[in-house]
């Protein structure tokens, strides 16, 4: 099946389009330009013409999830949702320059940098759990790099509620690192599916390539890797520098029946947090929910299709953005100087202005003196 190619980016008031960052099956991501404040967003939005209930559900829930869950440290950060001019759903969310889409497959990522990654992408995780959702594709490239470098937890389109629902669920997945009952459409996610796709995630992370990849071509159909993954026989993984204690946390998280694995993702981060400290490395700080956080569940409505947020006016908006960059800012003592800076026009006009009152002053000395003169 061709790849499908970017729609057209919408015109939205006070951003700018950049340039395309990325292209799914569900979605197009744009770079923007943003006026105010200045700074530059990923724009999110469906493509031209989907008008399908089940993808603006999809959308819609995805929008209120990341609103919910993006104070989350690692969780991508959602600024605002609408419909754009021509009537498309978007999100706008902060942007991430960088992904371990194929970073890991390009080089051998340092272990105590995956550790890392692992724990806090479980407290992204556990996190969510807590507020009643699951994720349901959790996997290298949906794990975005902050312009800081912190990794973060991207992509909830396909996102659940984990409480039981009436009416079939839609079963969308990653096939190399969903779970043995996922591949089998037993279910369409569970928190041990989630504990599962975290532990084939780090396996990925660490060996360079997805759990039940083979080196050999024509090995990795789709179909091979459904069955490979419903025998569920936890693979070796050839990297000398990953010690024993490592592989079995891993084991036990991609253990083939659910109910022998971590029986949450704290229990997964908090497994990972142990061999940091046993190896030598700093225990990450595991970040999750605390017990008076309101759940998610009560403000996400997975069964809204219709179109929701403001619809942006038709005229195109016309960017007040510097088409060059501009000159750099004075440093100024931000503790006491509150100005702000003189613009090239109001440095032109105030020796006029000074000039001006001169004269005024003059003006007015000689009406007085003629003044004076008079009635003496």
């Amino acid at each position: 099946m061709p790849k499908r190619l970017p729609s057209d980016p919408p015109v939205l008031p006070g951003l700018t389009y950049v340039r395309p960052l990325g292209s799914g099956g569900f979605a197009d991501v744009f770079l923007y330009a943003q006026d105010m404040p200045r700074r530059q967003v990923a724009v999110k939005v469906l493509p031209t013409g989907i008008h399908e209930a089940e993808l603006v559900r999809m959308f819609n829930a995805e929008a209120d999830i990341l609103a919910h869950l993006s104070a989350h440290p690692s969780i991508v950060t959602v600024y605002q949702a609408g419909i754009s001019a021509d009537g498309r759903p978007y999100i706008v969310m902060e942007y991430c320059p960088g992904s371990l889409a194929q970073r890991y497959r390009r080089e051998r990522l340092p272990l105590d940098e995956v550790l890392t990654t692992g724990v806090k992408m479980a407290g992204a995780v556990e996190t969510a759990h807590r507020a009643g959702l699951i994720h349901r594709d959790i996997k290298p490239s949906n794990i975005l790099i902050t312009t800081f470098g912190s990794p973060v937890l991207a992509d909830f389109g396909i996102s659940a509620s984990l409480a039981p629902r009436n009416g079939e669920e839609v079963l969308a997945m990653s096939v190399p690192w969903s779970a043995p009952e996922v591949i089998a459409e037993q279910t369409s996610g569970t928190v041990a599916s989630e504990v599962w796709g975290l532990g084939a995630t780090v396996y990925s992370l660490l060996a360079g390539h997805s759990p039940f990849e083979r080196a050999e071509p024509g090995q990795n159909g789709r179909d091979q890797l459904r069955r490979r993954i419903l025998r569920a026989s936890f693979p070796p993984m050839r990297r000398p520098d990953v010690p024993a204690q490592v592989l079995e946390v891993l084991a036990v998280a991609m253990s083939r029946d659910p109910r022998d694995r971590y029986p949450s993702a704290l229990a997964f981060a908090q497994a990972l947090r142990d061999v940091q400290y046993t190896l030598g490395f700093p225990p990450t700080p595991l970040e999750v929910a605390v017990e008076e956080w309101v759940p998610g569940d009560q403000t996400v409505d997975f069964g809204d299709a219709a179109a929701r947020g403001p619809q942006i006016s038709s005229v195109p908006h016309t960017s007040r953005r510097r088409a060059t960059a501009p000159t750099p800012l004075t440093a100024r003592d931000e503790d006491t100087d509150i100005s702000s800076p003189q613009t090239v026009a109001a440095r032109r006009i105030w020796p006029w202005l000074v000039v001006g009152a001169v004269a005024c002053a003059a003006a007015v000395l000689v009406v007085w003196a003629v003044a004076s003169g008079g009635v003496g």
